[in-house]
């Protein structure tokens, strides 16, 4: 796709998403107006205005946190969905193809059955999460051999392991009290986001985004096959390196703070793919704007229901599976 067409249509996606950004304060179980929302923004900015304090403390201490964790939260599952198609080659491939969702589920329902709070069972995650990523990156080396199969197989080996010894945390849990907790945050939601966990969010995701943004032009050689990119002299142990932990930062941070949300680092990817091509550095953007303005429109979607709490993972997978299809039937007919 040409330079002004892929600016066009990252244009048309940052467009949506301010204005999405901004509709998305009058969604809820306090609607407010446009207007309200511009008075109650003005007062937070400015300290002037004579806003009610309830409005005050549901726009910035509610909503502004989980409308931009569901921004960094859905453009960080897709940067790292498409990072891992392109290393492993393979359309199928998700964020949580190394275990990391599955890891970090154990570590929440762990830190759930001990009472754990908020904090705690978010930091256990974390640490599962990336502990995960460990044991496959382990189960690589003592199999000693390269290629992608062996890291997708060895995921699937530590995913399978955590989603048992999650199952018998739920044996183990309390049927009336800590067992839903723990269902619920399985099937993932923004509903707990605060300032703090938003700040944390956006440091992690501007962290995690710098290293693949340096090695971009690095990267695009990996479509051409990894044995290829050997050959001319692109350093794959570093790159292998560089993607996995960028790619499993990002997803364990998301999955930490707010669940599992499945189906945005999968399908997104392939939606920015067919709109600006295979490249990188075009990939990268487009993800980000096209996984956080998906997310942000699901999740009011939610919002709009008061009286319903709608996993948002739920809701992903709703509309994700359908787009899916489309997807593979868009392959299809372009192979035939």
């Amino acid at each position: 796709m040409k330079k002004n067409s892929f600016t066009l249509f990252c244009f048309i996606l940052a467009a949506a998403l301010i204005l999405t950004f901004f509709l998305s304060f009058g969604v809820g179980s306090y609607p407010m107006s446009p207007g309200t929302v511009c008075r109650v923004l003005w007062q937070g900015i400015t300290g002037k205005g004579d806003v009610p304090p309830v409005f005050m403390q549901v726009v910035w201490q509610v909503r502004i946190p989980r409308i931009i964790m569901a921004i960094l939260v859905g453009g960080a599952l897709s940067v790292s969905g498409t990072g891992y198609q392109l290393l492993f080659q393979n359309p199928m491939v998700s964020p949580d193809i190394l275990g990391v969702s599955a890891g970090a589920g154990f570590g929440a329902a762990a830190a759930m059955l001990a009472g754990g709070g908020l904090w705690l069972i978010r930091s256990v995650s974390f640490l599962f999460g990336i502990g995960a990523v460990l044991l496959t990156t382990l189960i690589v080396r003592l199999v000693r051999q390269r290629g992608a199969v062996i890291y997708i197989l060895a995921g699937l080996v530590v995913s399978t392991f955590f989603q048992a010894m999650i199952a018998v945390l739920k044996t183990l849990a309390d049927t009336d009290d800590v067992l839903p907790s723990i269902t619920f945050w399985l099937m993932g939601s923004l509903g707990k986001a605060n300032p703090a966990a938003a700040g944390h969010m956006l440091l992690l995701s501007v962290f995690c985004l710098i290293p693949p943004f340096l090695i971009r032009y690095h990267i695009n050689v990996l479509a051409l096959g990894e044995e290829t990119a050997r050959t001319t002299g692109v350093p794959m142990k570093r790159l292998r390196g560089i993607i996995i932990t960028s790619s499993t930062l990002l997803t364990v941070g998301a999955v930490s703070l707010c669940g599992i949300i499945g189906w945005i680092g999968l399908i997104v990817p392939h939606i920015a793919r067919f709109f600006v091509g295979a490249k990188f550095e075009h990939l990268l953007p487009a993800s980000f704007l096209a996984g956080g303005l998906l997310l942000l429109i699901i999740d009011n979607l939610i919002r709009m229901k008061d009286g319903i709490a709608l996993p948002v993972g739920v809701l992903t997978a709703l509309v994700g599976s359908p787009l899916f299809v489309l997807i593979m039937l868009r392959e299809r007919r372009a192979l035939a």
